[in-house]
Formats: structure tokens, sequence, C-alpha cells
């Protein structure tokens, strides 16, 4: 993924996920070299409460859910309690007004192991709350993989966008019809963003 195109191909997912995965082990290294003095019951609290007010509510209304659409809330509840922001604040809250200490690592082993060892980052509004595979995205890898590039060169150019009879990505086409491109993406100013095709030549799925 980069600035302008907000999504993990697999490959770049379990190269983000490596990563946590080594914050993970560094986590597991401090608290096993520092074992006797952890307090284990305040470090099972500040492991559990993470889930017990940001995961289990949400996955208790989505599996009742006879249509899986629950209230926003219970997304903004999960993000909230799994943002690295949110938990560095109860760290620092901690460690002002109780003390520092080795239970604290609790919070960031939770954190590091959810992201590195199952995948489970943030929750989008426009997504299950659980896991569920979209076959959008699914045709989006497709067409990424088809351009993934020849003889060590990535990658191929952008194909025309399907709608567009010039073959020129549909910038003109677009201006034509009155379409705006939207800045809001990462778009310089005034320049129009292409469209995802809805299918590449030679895409196989």
């Amino acid at each position: 993924m980069d600035q302008r195109n907000v999504f993990d191909t697999p490959v770049t997912a379990r190269l983000h996920r490596a990563e946590y995965l080594l914050a993970f082990a560094v986590t597991t290294g401090f608290a096993v070299a520092h074992f006797d003095e952890i307090r284990w019951p305040v470090a099972i609290a500040l492991f559990l409460y993470i889930d017990l007010i940001g995961y289990i509510p949400g996955a208790i209304a989505y599996h009742r859910s006879r249509t899986k659409q629950i209230h926003k809330a219970y997304y903004v509840l999960y993000n909230t309690m799994h943002s690295l922001l949110t938990q560095a604040a109860v760290i620092g809250l901690w460690c002002l007004f109780v003390g520092p200490e080795w239970a604290l690592l609790a919070i960031p082993w939770h954190l590091f192991g959810d992201r590195g060892l199952f995948g489970n980052f943030l929750k989008p509004f426009g997504l299950h709350f659980e896991p569920v595979v979209d076959p959008r995205f699914n045709q989006l890898l497709d067409e990424v993989a088809a351009r993934s590039g020849r003889a060590g060169v990535a990658p191929d150019p952008l194909p025309p966008v399907e709608s567009a009879p010039d073959g020129e990505g549909g910038t003109e086409s677009g201006k034509e019809s009155g379409s705006a491109a939207s800045p809001g993406r990462g778009g310089a100013p005034g320049s129009d963003a292409p469209r995802v095709p809805a299918a590449v030549t030679g895409a196989e799925s």
C-alpha cells in the first residue's frame, strides 16, 4: 500500500504482520526475562480489558444479528481499544498515577499478538465486524496481480478504463461525462484520479 492506494495485497500484509511479530517476540522476551517481577493479576486484567470493552460486545451483537449489520459504535469501541495511541495513553497515565511496572507489558503483548499472529487490524465501517471475504476486494487483487510486471519490472502500465473509448485511462472521458476527480484520496488538487477498471485483460481468478 502507499499514500494513494491504502490497501494491502496478501504479500504486503504478511510483511506488515511480520513487523508486529518481531515486536511481539521482543515483548515476550521482556516478559520472560522479568517473569518474577510481573504482578500477574494486574497483567491479566490489563490483557483482558481490551477485548472485554472493545471486542466482546461487538462480537455478541454481530453473531446475534440475522443481517450481520450492527451499530457503528461497536466498530468505534473496537478501534479505540485496539489503537496503539489509546493504549500508549493508558500506559502513560498508569506510569504517572500508579507507577511504571512490568505488568504493563500485557498491553503491547495483546496488540502485537493480535496483529502479528492473527492479522487483526482496525475495522472499517464498510466491512463486516468479523472477517468475511469481500468479492470486490478479490477482484481488485486479481487486477493488481495482473499488473505485477514482467522481466523484473513492475508494474505494467495502467490499463484503459473500461468506460473510456479513447483508451487513455478515462481522464478525458471522465471530464466529458461531467465526473470530477476527488483530491481527498491523495491526488494533487485539480488532477483526475484514475478509476479502477472493472476487469483487466488477461487477469485470471
